[in-house]
């Protein structure tokens, strides 16, 4: 089956259930600070989770684009990727178990006919903060799913959430394929550890609530949010175990064969390390993010690097980044005229992929001056003390060269080898190692605050973001745009297109100018209207692509003299006395054309 089939099949199986059809959310998550981008199909509705009315109703149906950072060492096998679009049927207070049990078992059965002797299903088994989930084993029952492919799992395997320390949470039922039936039974446990049977499918059922005590009790509003990989599901509705073989991959792992006379089969990894963090690069920079050395920048510069380093183990010593992208902006079907923002953003997407593997290029080259220079000093050291020992390259110094110069592992070990030189490989793995663990908590801290628990001291900064962005524009010009912005319980940031740093007196008009409406106690209005209607009333919404047919705008004022109208999410404040005093501590540049302000509260 080709992806484009699933995702059709998909969406139009649940708007006949009555569901709404809502267009991917950006990759950047525009009012979760929590996360560097959005992961999940639920993200971008986390506000609707928590109870705030969807505009578009209570059942929702969506394909997402999600970036998951935590595992980008891991790609290169046949199931890993940075870039993934995920499948999802939403209930925020509807339907819950019995609807979504059996919505589930018909789409695999009748829409993708898939053999019900294969499917494995699992329950949560049940602990202190929740009972053993009966209901969801009795529908899979009812269903006729005998017993023995019935299993009960613990909360690490059937749990999701919450997302940060308190929020919505509950057990979820995963469905599984067996890959390989025909050539005989075999254990479940079993057949995941072998990777013969594969999980296809996961509905989660948010019923409680974790409060800052750690106590679970029951939720007034009851969600299922869902969620199916297309990648994934595609490579077994097709029969690979590989995911790079199906119809998605293949248009990227050509483009990169013409560049080196090896072939796919030749190292699987490196192209697929190849593929997936392009096609990766490709989508983050249509949302905005350019690379840096910070958050969402460094990742797209580590995957641009990484991609660029790979290919140079293929033998590719010229610039390839930009073919292999065209590729992925022409992949019909899947992403050309899907993704609207590939196309406007296309000549963004390749000069900054140019920029960023012409620097790497220079980077890798005074890499290779380095460890010549580190072999050198080796060799004097060696002589002088007459110890042979010396000649050997640490792991820690290997690593060094990794992370600092992007210099692979495999080109440390060649140079080496040249010169009769080894390397300590456990080393090397044991920094490795400990880097990643660090990178992992670092990006697991951000879970820590945020729209997740959706806060009274976020939801102030959160509406602070929004007066400052109309001050901003009232004051510099209507060539301001919001480009990113990141809240903690301490502080906002706000990034905004801008060329010039602002001036002293420009910043304390901009503060004044917050502080005046805040003086002045406006109150927050929400409404939902349709977007043309939005439009017209001049809400700032600059992701057109991205809304719904119906959206939620917030007015802060008067309908006939606001001083900001918006289309978002929220959640707000519902009168600006709420916010106090607001006060600018830091302004500075967050990229070319891009300024930076750090605000607070008091």
């Amino acid at each position: 089956m080709k992806a484009r089939d699933l995702k059709e099949k998909f969406i139009n199986f649940f708007v006949a259930q009555k569901h709404i059809e809502i267009p991917s959310a950006s990759l950047t998550p525009e009012n979760d600070p929590t996360t560097l981008f959005i992961s999940a199909g639920m993200h971008p509705l986390v506000p609707y989770l928590l109870g705030q009315p969807h505009p578009l109703g209570k059942r929702l149906t969506d394909v997402q684009k999600c970036v998951r950072t935590g595992d980008i060492d891991e790609v290169g096998d046949g199931y890993h990727h940075t870039f993934f679009e995920m499948l999802g049927n939403w209930s925020l207070g509807d339907y819950f178990k019995t609807e979504a049990i059996s919505w589930s078992y018909q789409f695999l059965t009748k829409e993708l006919n898939i053999d019900p002797k294969n499917l494995h299903f699992t329950c949560f088994e049940g602990d202190q903060d929740a009972p053993k989930d009966t209901e969801s084993h009795d529908l899979w029952l009812k269903q006729g799913i005998p017993e023995e492919r019935i299993h009960y799992l613990p909360k690490k395997d059937n749990w999701w959430g919450p997302a940060g320390s308190v929020g919505p949470c509950g057990p979820d039922t995963e469905m599984f394929i067996d890959t390989n039936p025909n050539i005989g039974e075999i254990d479940f446990q079993t057949g995941c550890k072998q990777g013969r049977i594969i999980e296809i499918w996961n509905d989660v059922f948010m019923q409680y609530y974790k409060d800052e005590n750690g106590k679970f009790s029951e939720m007034k509003q009851k969600n299922v949010d869902t969620g199916m990989g297309v990648e994934r599901t595609t490579a077994i509705l097709s029969g690979f175990s590989d995911n790079y073989l199906s119809d998605i991959w293949q248009p990227i792992i050509k483009a990169i064969e013409v560049f080196t006379p090896k072939k796919y089969e030749d190292n699987p990894k490196i192209f697929r390390i190849i593929a997936d963090h392009l096609k990766a690069a490709v989508f983050i920079i249509a949302d905005g993010v350019e690379p840096s050395n910070k958050e969402a920048g460094y990742v797209l510069r580590r995957l641009i690097r990484r991609a660029v380093r790979q290919g140079k183990l293929l033998g590719i010593e010229n610039n390839f980044t930009v073919p292999i992208a065209t590729a992925i902006l022409k992949n019909q079907g899947n992403y050309a005229g899907v993704y609207l923002e590939l196309n406007q953003n296309r000549d963004r997407i390749f000069s900054v992929l140019e920029n960023e593997e012409n620097k790497f290029r220079k980077t890798l080259n005074n890499g290779l001056r380095e460890i010549n220079k580190l072999i050198e000093n080796k060799k004097i050291k060696s002589i002088k003390n007459q110890d042979n020992s010396l000649l050997n390259i640490s792991g820690k110094e290997a690593f060094t060269l990794y992370e600092s110069f992007g210099f692979p592992i495999e080109m440390v070990e060649e140079e080496l080898q040249k010169n009769n030189l080894t390397l300590n490989k456990e080393e090397f793995e044991e920094a490795k190692l400990a880097h990643q663990k660090q990178s992992q908590t670092l990006s697991a801290g951000k879970f820590k605050s945020g729209l997740a628990n959706n806060s009274e001291i976020i939801t102030k900064y959160h509406t602070a973001t929004h007066l400052l962005h109309s001050a901003l524009r009232k004051i510099l010009g209507d060539n301001v745009q919001q480009s990113g912005s990141n809240i903690t319980s301490e502080r906002l940031r706000f990034d905004f297109s801008h060329s010039e740093k602002l001036t002293d007196d420009q910043l304390k008009e901009v503060q004044d100018l917050v502080n005046q409406q805040i003086k002045l106690d406006l109150p927050v209005v929400i409404e939902t209207m349709p977007f043309v209607e939005a439009q017209k009333q001049n809400a700032l919404a600059f992701f057109g692509n991205k809304y719904p047919e119906t959206v939620t705008v917030y007015t802060i004022g008067s309908a006939e003299n606001y001083f900001s109208k918006e289309v978002c999410t929220g959640p707000h404040v519902t009168r600006l006395s709420e916010l106090g005093n607001f006060e600018i501590i830091k302004e500075e540049s967050a990229g070319s054309g891009k300024r930076r302000i750090y605000a607070i509260l008091k």
